[in-house]
C-alpha cells in the first residue's frame, strides 16, 4: 500500500488531520516515509546536497570549533551529540581531523541520535570510528560538551497557521484529492506567537515549529556545561514575519529541484520549513541556555580559516588553472551559495566563553 493511501484512509476514518500530522507521516511513517524508507536522499543520486557532501573541509571547520569549545570547558571529558547524522559523513570528517589532536580525541565521546532506521543503518555501515548510537538525549549522562545538528530542525513537522479574524490552523482533508481546511488554532499555537511578541497581519500564513521548542528545551536540560551548534535554513522573528514571507516558507525537494506541492509524491520528496532562530534562543534561555550568536554559515567558515585550509588541501600536483578552478567552485558552492542561506546558531550553558572563533565575523542574536 502506498503512503498516500494510508494517509487517505486515516482521514476518511477520523476526519481531517492537522498539517503537522500529515507532514510527520509523510516524512517518518515506518518504512514508507521519506526519511524512513530506503533509497538515497543526499548527494548526486539523492534529492539535495548538504555541506558535508561538498567537501570534508566542512567537518574540519566544525572540528576546529569543537577544539576551542573543549578548551573552554576545561579540557576534561567532552561529549559530542550529533542529531540526525544522515550518511555519517560529517561525523567521519570531524573525527578524522580530531585524531590529529590525541589529547582531545582520547577524551572524546561521540553519540549519534538518529530518528530514521534507514539512515541509522547507513551510518553504521559507513562509520567505523568509536561512535555510539542512542534514541534520546536523556539516555546520555549529564553532558559536558557540544550538541550538534546540521540541517535537522527544518525537517521537524510543523503546524501551518493563517491569521484570519483569529489565528487558524491548517488541516488536511481528502475528497478526490487532498485539500486544506481551516480550524481555530490551539492555545499552544497562540501562546507561541504571544511569547515571541509576534502579531501576524490578516492573511499572513506561516509555520509554527513546536517540536523545535521542545527539542531545544530537552537539550538545555541535558547539558551540564557546554554548547549547542545548530546549522540550518531560517531567520530571526524579525526576518521570518516580513511581508514578503506572508505565504510561509514551506518547500519540497525532489531530484535537486524545488516545489511547493507537499500533497504530491508523498513519501518520495522532502518537506522543509525555515527555522525560527529567535524561538530557539527564547526557549533555550528559559532553560538557562544562553545565545552566543547567530551568523551565516559563510561567515562561520571564513572565521575558522576555511580558505586557508582549502588552499592547503588542493593537490600540489594539479596545474595552476585546475587548482584555481577547484578552489573557485568549492568556495562558490559552500560559502557563497549554501553558506549565505544557511545560518549557524551557537548557544552555551555554564561558565564558558561566548566569543568563539566561528562567530568572529559577525554574530547577531
Amino acid at each position: 500500500m502506498q503512503l498516500s493511501d494510508i494517509i487517505q484512509a486515516r482521514i476518511q476514518k477520523k476526519g481531517p488531520i492537522s498539517f503537522h500530522d500529515f507532514m510527520e507521516m509523510s516524512l517518518y511513517y515506518p518504512k514508507l516515509g521519506y526519511y524512513t524508507s530506503a533509497g538515497e536522499k543526499i548527494g548526486i543520486e539523492g534529492d539535495y546536497y548538504t555541506s558535508p557532501n561538498l567537501t570534508p573541509l566542512f567537518g574540519t571547520m566544525i572540528a576546529r570549533q569543537l577544539i576551542e569549545m573543549w578548551e573552554a570547558t576545561g579540557k576534561e571529558q567532552f561529549t559530542v551529540v550529533e542529531y540526525g547524522a544522515g550518511t555519517g559523513k560529517l561525523c567521519h570528517d570531524i573525527l578524522d581531523y580530531l585524531k590529529k589532536n590525541p589529547d582531545f580525541y582520547n577524551k572524546l565521546n561521540y553519540f549519534i541520535i538518529e530518528k530514521s532506521p534507514a539512515m541509522r543503518e547507513k551510518e553504521r555501515d559507513f562509520l567505523h570510528e568509536n561512535v555510539m548510537w542512542c534514541k534520546n538525549i536523556e539516555d546520555i549522562p549529564e553532558i559536558t560538551g557540544c550538541v550538534l545538528s546540521n540541517e535537522l530542525v527544518d525537517n521537524f513537522a510543523v503546524h501551518k497557521v493563517v491569521m484570519d479574524d483569529e489565528l487558524m490552523e491548517v488541516y488536511v482533508g481528502y475528497e478526490n484529492g487532498f485539500y486544506e481546511v481551516l480550524r481555530p488554532a490551539s492555545k499552544e499555537l497562540k501562546k507561541y506567537l504571544n511569547e515571541l511578541d509576534v502579531a501576524l497581519p490578516k492573511g499572513f500564513q506561516t509555520e509554527i515549529n513546536l517540536q523545535a521548542t521542545q527539542w531545544i528545551t530537552k537539550i538545555a536540560r541535558s547539558i551540564k556545561k557546554g554548547y549547542v551548534i545548530t546549522i540550518d535554513y531560517g531567520y530571526t522573528s524579525a526576518e521570518l514575519y516580513k511581508p514578503e514571507r506572508q505565504a510561509g516558507t514551506l518547500l519540497c525537494y525532489t531530484k535537486h529541484s524545488l516545489n511547493e506541492h507537499p500533497y504530491e509524491n508523498i513519501g518520495y520528496q522532502d518537506i522543509t520549513s525555515h527555522v525560527n532562530f529567535s524561538a530557539l534562543c527564547y526557549w533555550g534561555l528559559k532553560s538557562r541556555l544562553e545565545c552566543c550568536g547567530l551568523t551565516s554559515q559563510a561567515n562561520f567558515l571564513l572565521a575558522l580559516d576555511f580558505k586557508k585550509y582549502l588552499r592547503e588541501s588542493l593537490e600540489p600536483k594539479e596545474d595552476l588553472i585546475k587548482t584555481i578552478e577547484k578552489e573557485a567552485l568549492l568556495t562558490q558552492s559552500l560559502i557563497l551559495d549554501l553558506g549565505m542561506k544557511l545560518k549557524v546558531l551557537i548557544q552555551k550553558k555554564g561558565a564558558v566563553k561566548s566569543n568563539l572563533q566561528g562567530l568572529r565575523n559577525g554574530a547577531n542574536a
